[in-house]
C-alpha cells in the first residue's frame, strides 16, 4: 500500500447489519482507519469525533464524503460495545484481520505502554462513558492506521499511529473532506 495507489476491494459484515463493499464509494472522498478493538477506550473516543466531525461538515460536503471505521473484532462483539456510533457511519469487522495484514496495520507493544502513559487522562475519559477494555490478545497490539481516499478509489494520505491513541488529525481529515469533489 502506497501514496496514489489505488485501494483495494474491501468487503466486510457492517455493525448495522448489512455488508460494506468500499467499491461503492467510488465518487466519493473518504477516511478509512483501522482501530484496535471493540472497547478500547482511545478508539471509541476517537470515533466519537469522528461523529461530530461528520456531523459539523457542511451538507454540500455530506453528500461526497464517508468515514469508514474498521475494528478488529468479531461482529456481535462490536455491536454489543461500538452501538453508541451505529447510525452516523459504516463501522465494520473484521474479525480474522484479514485487511488489517493486507493494509500493513503495525502492532507494537511499545505503543500501548506509551500512549497508556501519554494519553492516560483520554483512557480514562474513554473508561468513564463505558468503553473499558475487557479484551487482552493479540488485538491490544493493533496501532491505528488511516487512509485518506479519493473520489478515483486513489489513497491520498497514510498515517500510521505510533501509539494506540495517535491518530490522524481531526484538521487534516477535515480539510480532506471539505475539498471540492473532483470531476
Amino acid at each position: 500500500m502506497q501514496l496514489g495507489q489505488k485501494i483495494e476491494k474491501i468487503l466486510l459484515p457492517a455493525i448495522d447489519g448489512g455488508h460494506f463493499d468500499n467499491r461503492n464509494l467510488l465518487g466519493k472522498r473518504y477516511l478509512l482507519t483501522f482501530f484496535r478493538f471493540a472497547t478500547c477506550p482511545f478508539c471509541n473516543m476517537r470515533l466519537a469525533q469522528l461523529v461530530n466531525l461528520r456531523k459539523d461538515l457542511p451538507l454540500a460536503s455530506l453528500a461526497h464524503t464517508e468515514i469508514v471505521a474498521i475494528f478488529s473484532a468479531k461482529l456481535e462483539h462490536l455491536q454489543q460495545h461500538a452501538n453508541t456510533h451505529v447510525t452516523q457511519l459504516p463501522i465494520l469487522a473484521d474479525e480474522h484481520n484479514k485487511y488489517y495484514e493486507k493494509f500493513g496495520v503495525e502492532k507494537s507493544l511499545w505503543g500501548v505502554l506509551k500512549g497508556g502513559l501519554l494519553r492516560f487522562p483520554t483512557a480514562i475519559r474513554g473508561m468513564m462513558r463505558g468503553y473499558i477494555p475487557k479484551e487482552i490478545s493479540s488485538r491490544l497490539l493493533n496501532m491505528p492506521l488511516s487512509l485518506l481516499v479519493d473520489e478515483q478509489g486513489v489513497i491520498q494520505a497514510i498515517y500510521h499511529g505510533k501509539d494506540e491513541g495517535d491518530h490522524i488529525p481531526l484538521s487534516q481529515v477535515e480539510a480532506f473532506l471539505k475539498q471540492k469533489k473532483i470531476t
